[in-house]
């Protein structure tokens, strides 16, 4: 076969494993670069021998390389990195300092790897990286990049591809004689220093007039051809200078991320950057040995666990030292703990140059790839670790919510009031139609810049993460008169949500749903109402039309109307009962859950969810029925009879759950079909003043049962009979309607809602859903 043909036959295999590598990873929910690797091991030379042309192959790669590290600088943004700058400067600049330290101390201590400090700092620089794409990939899967582990992860993983570029330029120096290797170093940093300067001159005089000039011609091929021969061509010169090809492409990346152009200059690249890319970490496979791998793998694991213990050890103490809680540094800890794809590039040059022996190499390919196919399996079960941990009551309190407040204005309303959690585009606008009907606003936000523009508009906030119990009771959940979520990401609702409602059962709960699967979980967890963004334009839209042709404008929004109290069922994509359960598992993960059998005689059996209101009287979120049948019954309506053999699948905090087993065994009273629940507020001339639950012994006289309390913000489910009565304290009373209406007189109540019904409320403030802007956040 001819040669050219040879690599093009080559050049073909490659990419077609890598696609069915990718294709099989995607449908095993991994991430797609452990399919490019699999498929280069199997095809490679040491797999099947299928490719012939490694070298060639590993020639092209290169461009994935440039690629990815252009499109790396293209995307970064000084605007996001000052967000965290602190742990992202400090803390991963130290965090890559320590790493390499300690990397070259064991070494001396253990003599591994000879005497050289230099060989220590290139093992050092090799793990002290971490891996951008996977923990990217895992982010905005869980849509996560916005909570605060999140932020923390990519500010520090700016920071280490940051130093990249700078690892490639000194790594020549590192084979240097021992006495000439500070000047070989001082040289490398000169070097850098003098090309930074001629690219950040470049970045304002030449840059911008030359995309400017391919932007005129209003080609997309003249345009992605400029870029394409600007970026190769910095790499090349870089090349020529003695540092990198990859680090002229980042350099390059970074002239333009600041031009108007960068999202246009991305839009083009990305697709070029996703096949080099592909083709390189295959290449990448295709020198991993899988007999090696075999042949030595309690090493490597061995290795793995130094490698992920180590760095975890690392960066979770250094995440805390810059004021970030436990549970945020522990995420991070764990994110991070793997090493980058990056990595591969530093060990082929430190190969080329000497620096490692075949073996050591492979060792370090094999080490690497672990840590990469573990790292999503790992941050997969951070939220049942945290489950798991929050139910040990000596661990509950380091890992509950995200601590105190950082920040408080002075002016907060102390009742009455609407919490928004959230001021990014959907915040800001709810805040500012609430203001205009002059109701009293409390914003939660952790984003500094943030608030400080509410610090600017004089509006009231509270600084912190809004699924802290603290910073909502800072908040005021516990007197406010409704609430708004509009974060982000969905871990943080459904937490926001399930916490706000454990501090206040009655609160008049709006939600922004990121995702339409979501919709259900979140009525189930007690939401009043659900906006979904996408959902409400279609409405808007088709109510705009429908108006224009004609059709009644009341009968069209009743129909609208509808659509919102089904739940946008007409408008969401017919799911099968499998996918619909999966979904269901995937949305509760973060949440502590658990299957729970319904006692053989419990009081509850026969009776609809509306009847017994299992979340309202214990705090417990039913998501799920198991029937003896077999039969499962996903986000069971109101109208839902509990059946003898029942196993229930429930989300609540420990003590939610006990209280759950409590009322399910009938061992407190269940409301009936007559019978009603009422708060009532105790005022300061109540008889009741000073006395026990026992000492009243109103479940004997009046069969009314005392099912729970609220105390200074505090809501305590079906409390002890030694609990004493205090001024301004509220009572669940639940029992006949004329008993309950007889004790009114003895509470002195100040609020007196009685109900036929279960699910009382003391009032029903005006919806907030009024108020909710339906823009995209």
């Amino acid at each position: 076969m001819q040669e050219d043909f040879r690599l093009i036959v080559d050049l073909v295999s490659v990419l077609a494993v890598a696609a069915c590598g990718g294709l099989l990873a995607s449908l095993l929910r991994q991430p797609v670069l452990l399919g490019y690797l699999i498929g280069g091991m199997i095809v490679g030379p040491a797999g099947l021998g299928l490719i012939k042309e490694v070298i060639q192959v590993e020639t092209l790669a290169q461009f994935g390389v440039a690629f990815l590290l252009f499109a790396l600088g293209v995307e970064f943004s000084f605007a996001e990195l000052k967000k965290v700058k602190a742990i992202a400067l400090g803390g991963g600049g130290l965090q890559i300092a320590l790493t390499i330290s300690i990397t070259v101390l064991v070494c001396g201590l253990t003599g591994a790897w000879g005497a050289l400090p230099a060989k220590g700092v290139f093992l050092g620089s090799i793990l002290s990286l971490s891996s951008t794409a996977v923990v990217l990939k895992c982010l905005i899967e869980r849509n996560e990049t916005e909570t605060p582990h999140g932020q923390v992860m990519l500010g520090i993983l700016v920071v280490q591809d940051l130093a990249l570029g700078l690892m490639i330029a000194v790594l020549p120096a590192l084979n240097q004689p021992a006495e000439t290797i500070g000047i070989a170093v001082l040289t490398a940093l000169l070097r850098i220093g003098l090309f930074a300067a001629g690219a950040v001159a470049a970045g304002i005089w030449v840059i911008p007039r030359l995309l400017r000039l391919l932007a005129r011609t209003e080609s997309r091929e003249l345009f992605l051809l400029g870029v394409v021969t600007l970026c190769l061509g910095i790499a090349l010169l870089t090349e020529y200078l003695g540092l990198s090809i990859e680090m002229g492409a980042f350099v390059a990346g970074l002239m333009i991320s600041e031009v108007e152009y960068a999202d246009q200059t991305l839009t083009y690249v990305e697709p070029l950057r996703d096949i080099f890319a592909s083709l390189f970490f295959a290449a990448i496979g295709m020198l991993i040995d899988p007999v090696f791998l075999w042949n030595n793998l309690e090493l490597i694991l061995g290795l793995v666990a130094i490698v992920f213990v180590g760095k975890f050890l690392i960066i979770t103490p250094l995440v805390m030292l810059f004021r970030y809680p436990l549970k945020t540094a522990l995420i991070a800890g764990l994110g991070l703990a793997q090493i980058g794809e990056f990595s591969f590039v530093l060990a082929s040059e430190g190969q080329v140059l000497g620096l490692v022996s075949r073996r050591i190499y492979l060792l370090i390919l094999g080490t690497t790839a672990v840590t990469l196919i573990i790292t999503p399996f790992v941050l997969r079960l951070v939220p049942f670790l945290f489950n798991l941990a929050e139910s040990m009551p000596w661990l509950k309190p380091y890992l509950a919510g995200e601590g105190q407040a950082r920040d408080v204005s002075e002016d907060l309303p102390s009742k009455d009031h609407i919490v928004v959690c959230g001021y990014g585009r959907v915040g800001r606008n709810l805040v500012r139609l609430l203001l205009q009907h002059d109701l009293p606003v409390v914003v939660i936000d952790q984003s500094e810049r943030r608030i400080q523009q509410l610090r600017e508009a004089g509006v009231p906030y509270v600084y912190g993460n809004s699924v802290s119990f603290h910073v909502l009771e800072t908040a005021g959940v516990n007197y406010a008169r409704g609430m708004a979520i509009t974060l982000p990401d969905p871990m943080s609702i459904r937490l926001c949500l399930k916490r706000a409602l454990e501090l206040h059962p009655e609160l008049d709960l709006v939600v922004r749903a990121t995702q339409d699967k979501n919709i259900e979980v979140l009525y189930q967890l007690g939401a009043r109402e659900v906006v979904q963004p996408e959902f409400e334009a279609s409405i808007e839209m088709a109510t705009y039309l429908l108006t224009g042709l004609g059709l009644s404008p009341v009968v069209v929004q009743q129909e609208m109307q509808q659509i919102r109290n089904d739940h946008y069922l007409d408008l969401r994509p017919e799911r099968s009962a499998s996918e619909v359960s999966r979904d269901l598992r995937q949305a509760t993960r973060d949440l502590n859950r658990r299957w729970y059998s319904l006692p053989p005689a419990s009081p509850l059996i026969g009776m609809s969810l509306e009847e017994a209101d299992i979340r309202y009287l214990t705090g417990v979120s039913l998501m799920a029925i198991r029937r003896s049948s077999g039969e499962e019954i996903d986000y069971p309506n109101a109208q839902t009879k509990l059946e003898e053999g029942d196993r229930l699948l429930v989300v609540g905090a420990t003590e939610e759950i006990a209280a759950l087993e409590v009322f399910t065994k009938g061992q407190v009273a269940v409301p009936g079909e007559n019978s009603a629940c009422q708060w009532i507020t105790v005022n300061s001339d109540s008889p009741v003043l000073g006395k026990t639950l026992a000492d009243l012994n109103i479940h004997e006289e009046s069969e009314v049962k005392v099912q729970a309390m609220r105390r200074d913000g505090k809501f305590i489910r079906f409390p002890d009979n030694k609990m004493d009565i205090r001024t301004n304290d509220q009572v669940l009373l639940c029992g006949n309607l004329p008993s309950l209406n007889q004790l009114q007189p003895l509470f002195a109540a100040t609020n007196k809602v009685p109900l036929s019904t279960p699910k009382v409320k003391a009032s029903e403030p005006q919806p907030l859903k009024d108020f909710m802007p339906t823009d995209k956040h």
